[in-house]
């Protein structure tokens, strides 16, 4: 069933203490399918040992998102159509209040970006959070820091 995912998206450019202490879970993501005109993206991700496929539908600060599970074998069949168009990244869960941070260290060509996201529950607690001192510029609305685009083009300059 879809449901629309509500986020924010920063730079972060100190990284918090914390980090150092938290768990973090590596990610390998390509992309089928990345329609700009269409605002489409179809995405396969490896999160540790859990396999999905992902399609996204929209831009900016609210999207349409499905996942469903695959197993390691059908992630395997499809990883070589999604592998040209692809990133690594480690991601750590803080907590920031009732709400989670979720640090991404990028790796390979990206090495250097960390980014974090916070997801919300309504667009209204989006607009209305302040974060902390350590998130950097927002760019939730920059589509270069779009992750399809971070594995297409690289990191922006």
């Amino acid at each position: 069933m879809p449901h629309h995912e509500i986020e924010r998206k920063y730079l972060v450019d100190n990284m918090p203490p914390e980090v150092s202490q938290a768990a973090g879970t590596k990610y390998r993501q390509g992309y089928l399918v990345i329609d700009d005109e269409r605002a489409l993206t179809v995405r396969l991700r490896r999160e540790g040992d859990v396999y999905r496929l992902a399609i996204k539908k929209g831009r900016g600060e609210v999207r349409t998102e499905v996942e469903l599970p695959m197993s390691a074998s059908q992630f395997d069949a499809l990883w070589n159509e999604a592998e040209a168009i692809s990133l690594e990244k480690t991601r750590y869960v803080l907590p920031i209040g009732a709400l989670n941070a979720e640090v991404d260290v990028f790796e390979g060509r990206l090495e250097g970006l960390v980014m974090v996201e916070v997801e919300f529950e309504s667009a209204a607690e989006a607009q209305d959070f302040s974060p902390p001192d350590w998130f950097g510029k927002d760019v939730t609305d920059d589509p270069r820091y779009l992750n399809q685009n971070l594995a297409r083009h690289g990191r922006p300059v």
